[in-house]
């Protein structure tokens, strides 16, 4: 098993990633660890693509997810299956929302909680935004991959397997 998520913020990615992994020994590799320096700058994208490549290396099992189309098609030579979640962008807003703290990416609920009006903003530009994140780069991506494939448009889609 070696499958890459992606799709816009909130739209399922890590709790699909959670079911699939269950309690088996499979490897995660959320983008947002690699992708961003401390801070709200993305790190140089050759340093990302080190990291990446170096998890693949290290790991016959992985599900690698995120929402970075160029770390996403980087990976995409090496994975046995692509998924697109794409259940709209209401779905996603509703997502953050209600998305529990992460600490591995806010170093409290407060600060989280700070961001979310941000967030959101970000997540409705989904299907009108014209770089790595947007809906356009995606679908490229999904199109154009040869492997195996499938695109989910619902949330109840994504407990169907």
């Amino acid at each position: 098993m070696r499958i890459v998520l992606f799709g816009n913020a909130g739209a399922g990615k890590s709790t699909m990633t959670r079911r699939l992994i269950g309690s088996s020994n499979i490897r995660r590799l959320s983008l947002d660890e690699i992708a961003w320096n401390e801070g709200p700058e993305r790190k140089p994208l050759v340093e990302s693509l080190q990291a990446l490549y170096q998890f693949i290396d290290a790991n016959d099992r992985w599900i690698i997810e995120g929402c970075y189309g160029d770390l996403v098609e980087a990976a995409l030579p090496y994975c046995t299956e692509l998924r697109f979640l794409n259940p709209g962008v209401e779905v996603c807003v509703e997502h953050c929302k209600r998305r529990p703290w992460e600490p591995d990416k806010f170093p409290s609920p407060e600060a989280q909680q700070a961001m979310l009006d941000r967030l959101i903003q970000w997540v409705r530009e989904y299907e009108t935004r014209e770089d790595e994140y947007g809906l356009k780069r995606h679908r490229d991506i999904f199109e154009n991959f040869t492997g195996r494939k499938r695109e989910y448009k619902s949330v109840a889609a994504c407990s169907d397997d």
